[in-house]
């Protein structure tokens, strides 16, 4: 091999641009290894750009930071490029394998406005948050619809359980009509709970907001019985007063009834962690202000790529569930032959 002198090329670092001299021969035949031919990034460049992409920040926001902070000038479609190479791992993470058991899913969906066919869609993020037999939390999928119903959570459930899953102890849900039994068609013995936050909220949709501070006391008087006897007198007692004012409420509790009174059935351990879906909406909220300063999504996979690695962010804090192992112990005696006897 003939030497034949270098030549200058620019590459994008952490740091900023850097010019360096490549040597070549007179063949053409060499190969540079640290900075191979073609490549104008060295490693952990594009990570800064997915880092800041994650955050929320568009395209134009990203150029004007990397041009402030690095003096570097990147073109749009570079971002782009950059991004778009994480759809092979959001593609690796929505079809990987999953536990056979989850003790506890949580299923709900967020609102983004998506454009579709040039019209901004309010489309329906479908996500599934589930606690594992170590009390950690996983998110199972991420799924976008343009509006929720129970058909499209019905194939959510076949997909999960093509991925592996076997069985839910419990899914603890919205209210959504027909979801319960979009759930127990694949997996039968799961029991659905119905979220009673959800279910306050929409009976004080009835409700003026003077009679509120009355109202307030006696639904949580309905959901904090020690049995679910005791709650449906409540809720009988809560008719013959308060319900003659708005008799829309004992209805709406009625209607869902089933899925109300599972909870009941289980010590306080078991209690807390299935009777309401906040766990996913404090995820909600936290992908709300990453998604925040967006008008609106040019298309479902950019969607899909921002909600992905913001979920990816938001994970790292996540930590096993508070009392989990009290809870596990009881899950143990309550579903013995549904789950494994000791946890890792």
């Amino acid at each position: 091999m003939n030497r034949n002198g270098t030549y200058s090329k620019t590459v994008l670092t952490e740091d900023g641009s850097v010019e360096i001299e490549v040597p070549r021969d007179r063949n053409g035949s060499f190969e540079p290894q640290i900075v191979a031919k073609g490549e104008t990034r060295l490693d952990g460049f594009d990570d800064k750009i997915i880092s800041l992409y994650a955050r929320g920040m568009t395209v134009r926001e990203i150029q004007g930071h990397l041009r402030e902070l690095y003096a570097v000038d990147v073109s749009p479609d570079l971002i782009s490029r950059v991004t778009d190479a994480v759809l092979d791992e959001v593609r690796e993470w929505q079809n990987r394998p999953l536990d056979t058991v989850y003790p506890v899913v949580v299923f709900d969906a967020l609102r983004v406005k998506i454009r579709d066919e040039s019209v901004v869609k309010n489309k329906a993020v479908y996500l599934a948050l589930a606690l594992d037999c170590e009390g950690h939390k996983h998110v199972l999928g991420l799924w976008i619809e343009h509006s929720e119903s129970a058909k499209f959570w019905l194939r959510v459930m076949n997909e999960l359980k093509n991925r592996g899953v076997e069985d839910f102890l419990f899914a603890v849900v919205d209210g959504l009509k027909g979801f319960p039994d979009a759930i127990t068609a694949v997996f039968p013995w799961t029991i659905v709970q119905t979220c009673i936050v959800h279910l306050i909220r929409n009976s004080l949709s009835f409700v003026s907001w003077q009679d509120r501070k009355r109202l307030v006391p006696a639904l949580r008087a309905i959901y904090r019985a020690e049995t679910a006897e005791v709650a449906e007198l409540r809720l009988a007692d809560f008719e013959a007063e308060l319900g003659k004012k708005y008799p829309a409420i004992g209805p709406t509790w009625r209607r869902v009834w089933n899925e109300v009174v599972p909870f009941f059935a289980y010590p306080p351990q078991i209690r807390k962690m299935i009777y309401t879906t906040n766990a996913i909406e404090s995820l909600h909220r936290g992908l709300r202000k990453i998604i925040k300063t967006r008008g609106a999504f040019p298309s479902d996979e950019a969607a899909t790529k921002l909600l992905y690695l913001a979920l990816r962010n938001l994970g790292v804090h996540w930590k096993p569930a508070i009392d989990w192992r009290a809870a596990y112990a009881q899950f143990t005696i309550f579903f013995a032959e549904r789950l494994p006897t000791t946890i890792r």
